[in-house]
């Protein structure tokens, strides 16, 4: 048979022919597409399984167990013990400040106008009691000096009246009227005397050492120079505070208490004070406490003498006060030192055969030495005392170094 096509015929085949080519290679692609993601998909499963595995090695590492031998335990000090059941202190704590002791502290003014002739005391020094702090110049002490000076020499010379009138009205030479007279005289030549001098002795300026119009200040007691206002040359009035001194061998503390606790606070219970910024610590006994509450705080206030030999209490210094409210027995107990904070929660670190292992737990009442678990502890359980903070820098340098 003969087949004879034309030119559009022909056309139309090659166009069908040209299609089919084109699907038998997308189809062919698509087979070898699927293949590779198969083939890729297989190796992600594998890396999936790669890094739980490395997962499940990394939570070992975060459960925080310091490994530490029994030798590198006794060199690094650390100390255990065992939770246990104790009496506890129902400790009151409340916030304080350090102040001056005002029964031995003391505003220094010259009491007279004057000049600033020399200034002997420097602020910080520590000054005995008598002491120069500076001399003044003062043209009002010169005047009542001199006003002393002669009525002294009016009594003088009223006492030799009234001594020699005295004798010749007892010989009956003179008159009665004329002993009276001279005794008048010396009796008010006294009194004028004694006047000038307690102006003198009131000014502190009783005695002149040197030219009448220089006035001496002197320190008042043993004390430090907390504050200073005076330079040489310059001009000062009676009432100006040139120096402020305080004996800082002892303080004052100074402890809100709130309106609700007043009623457990007592003058000589023993308290326990701490510096919110440092590790200082003393023991005192409440003083005072105040019978008014503030308008606006509405809490009272109550002090704390304490001995400051080494003056690390320093006026200004925040601190906690906590004192005793009875006693109370608890299941759990640690030593209060046991205790360490990371990221805010409380925990102690327990003995493990590999070292030790931190132990979150909840703290209820404490006394400074003791602390109460009501969470994450029973009794009988061996933990750090002493030296927990080393392991809690040994957790955080095996954690750093985990991250990296």
């Amino acid at each position: 048979m003969k087949f004879t096509f034309d030119k559009k015929t022909a056309t139309a085949v090659l166009s069908v022919v040209m299609v089919g080519v084109l699907l038998a290679a997308a189809i062919l692609f698509w087979k070898t597409d699927d293949h590779g993601e198969a083939a890729e998909g297989g190796h992600g499963e594998a890396a999936s399984a790669e890094h739980g595995k490395e997962g499940a090695k990394g939570e070992g590492h975060a459960e925080g167990i310091v490994e530490l031998t029994d030798d590198q335990i006794r060199t690094a000090g650390i100390a255990t013990a065992k939770a246990a059941g104790a009496v506890i202190g129902n400790m009151l704590k409340f916030p304080g400040e350090v102040r001056f002791n005002e029964d031995r502290t003391a505003h220094v003014v010259p009491r007279v106008a004057g000049v600033a002739e020399s200034v002997s005391a420097d602020l910080g020094q520590l000054v005995r009691k008598g002491q120069v702090l500076a001399v003044i110049s003062s043209p009002e002490l010169a005047e009542l000096r001199s006003n002393a000076q002669a009525a002294n020499k009016r009594l003088d010379l009223a006492r030799l009246t009234y001594e020699r009138e005295k004798k010749l009205w007892e010989d009956k030479i003179s008159a009665e009227q004329d002993y009276l007279q001279a005794q008048q005289a010396f009796r008010e030549a006294q009194i004028a005397a004694q006047a000038a001098s307690s102006k003198l002795a009131a000014l502190g300026a009783a005695s002149a050492d040197g030219p009448l119009n220089r006035y001496v200040l002197r320190a008042p007691f043993d004390a430090m120079v907390v504050e200073k206002h005076i330079a040489q040359g310059e001009s000062l009035k009676e009432d100006a505070n040139v120096f402020l001194l305080s004996d800082l061998s002892t303080v004052w503390v100074e402890v809100v208490i709130s309106a609700q606790d007043l009623e457990a606070v007592r003058v000589g219970m023993p308290v326990t004070v701490r510096a919110t910024a440092a590790s200082t610590a003393a023991e005192g006994k409440v003083s005072y406490v105040g019978a008014l509450l503030g308008e606006e705080t509405r809490t009272a206030k109550a002090r704390v003498v304490l001995s400051n030999p080494q003056m690390a209490w320093r006026p200004g210094l925040f601190v906690d006060v906590a004192m005793a409210r009875g006693t109370r027995q608890v299941p759990v107990a640690v030593a209060a030192e046991a205790l360490q904070t990371t990221e805010g929660k409380s925990m102690v670190y327990l003995r493990v055969p590999q070292g030790f292992k931190p132990q979150p737990v909840t703290v209820g009442i404490t006394d400074g030495k003791l602390a109460e678990i009501t969470a994450g502890l029973t009794a009988g359980a061996s933990y750090a005392t002493t030296g927990s903070f080393v392991l809690k820098a040994e957790q955080g340098k095996g954690s750093a170094e985990h991250e990296d």
